[in-house]
């Protein structure tokens, strides 16, 4: 058994899926049910055993302790986390709460549980940790890729945010023996993510007939990996990874945001016969915005022979599909806590 936290978010809910898919292990999933958690992303396990959900906070040290008593679980995949920057630039004490002192807590917690573990179940218990290239800060057009042992120079308090829990696994490694393991991904996208992120913002706001905000010039360049291969991805170090080491997790799919939803637009032309190119509207940078990230993955395929299935081309195209198909799930996280922040974060650039 595995407990997996944030299991009904963006990538938490596709790792839950993927894994029940591709295992019989049973998962503990526990979920603070933010407005980015949903338990429809993971509608179709309901009636499934193997599937314990646990509606909880990372920062309640005495629940986390009661389910690693009661369900003794042989690793913990640690998702839960605030993971939007331009929230973090109007919000950060959020970030900070769940990001650093929620991680110390779960580590805290954990590492209690697995000193009290014997023999072989200790030596094969696994803490591994999910966090982002943006720890390693932005890169210039032509400088190499972001390595494991790339300088954390992080630019947002999101990024910030997510660079002291990293530091904080490492410690908890090197300090007291808890063995780690830490990835850092590049942009994912795919199905079941929050409409706050470029890719489905953009999907959602055309097939709306709202305007496609995009910030600056568009030429901020990201890499890009689709969900499923992050997916595959995690669950490969948790099968061979190295406890203490840091593996990079990328696509190998770097494209400018302008390129993206420009390819989206062609997408949803092709599929709804209409012209979506139209509603492209530049509007003001964000603050501190990173003009370039890119993963060197290297590493994870070198030693454990892991590489993304998908190319950026597939992985576009399935996710524009899946947000047609799913017009009744993208209604239903498009009213509350959704909409205040639209209204608040783009105001004139929303209609």
């Amino acid at each position: 058994m595995i407990l997996v936290t944030g299991g009904a978010g963006f990538i938490g809910a596709n790792f839950v899926l993927d894994w029940l898919t591709q295992s019989d292990e049973s998962v503990i999933n526990l979920d603070k049910l933010t407005y980015a958690g949903n338990l429809q992303n993971l509608a179709s396990l309901e009636g499934d055993s193997r599937h314990i959900f646990v509606h909880g906070d990372i920062n309640d040290q005495q629940k986390i302790a009661t389910l690693l008593r009661e369900y003794q679980p042989r690793a913990i995949i640690h998702l839960a986390a605030e993971s939007h920057v331009d929230r973090s630039i109007h919000g950060p004490e959020e970030f900070i709460q769940t990001n650093i002192v929620g991680t110390f807590r779960l580590l805290d917690t954990v590492y209690r549980y697995w000193k009290e573990q014997e023999g072989k179940t200790q030596q094969a218990f696994r803490f591994l940790h999910v966090s982002t290239d943006e720890v390693y800060g932005s890169l210039s057009k032509d400088a190499p890729a972001f390595t494991e042992v790339h300088r954390y120079q992080p630019n947002s308090p999101y990024s910030a945010s997510k660079a002291s829990s990293d530091q904080l696994v490492r410690a908890y490694h090197h300090t007291y023996g808890l063995p780690t393991l830490i990835t850092n991904c590049s942009n994912n996208y795919g199905a079941f993510q929050f409409p706050e992120k470029l890719i489905p913002l953009m999907i959602v706001n055309a097939l709306a007939g709202k305007s496609l905000p995009i910030y600056g010039d568009g030429q901020q360049i990201r890499d890009w990996l689709y969900v499923k291969d992050h997916c595959s991805a995690i669950r490969r170090v948790l099968e061979a990874g190295t406890p203490g080491e840091t593996y990079n997790i990328g696509g190998w799919n770097e494209k400018p945001n302008i390129e993206i939803v420009h390819t989206i637009c062609n997408l949803l032309n092709e599929l709804r016969s209409a012209d979506y190119h139209k509603l492209i509207k530049y509007v003001a940078d964000r603050p501190g915005h990173d003009r370039r990230y890119a993963i060197d993955a290297r590493k994870i395929e070198r030693d454990l022979g892991w590489r993304p299935v998908e190319t950026f081309e597939t992985g576009i195209r399935k996710t524009v599909k899946w947000y047609l198909d799913h017009q009744d799930w993208v209604a239903s996280v498009q009213s509350g806590e959704y909409r205040k922040w639209i209204e608040t974060h783009y105001q004139e650039h929303v209609g």
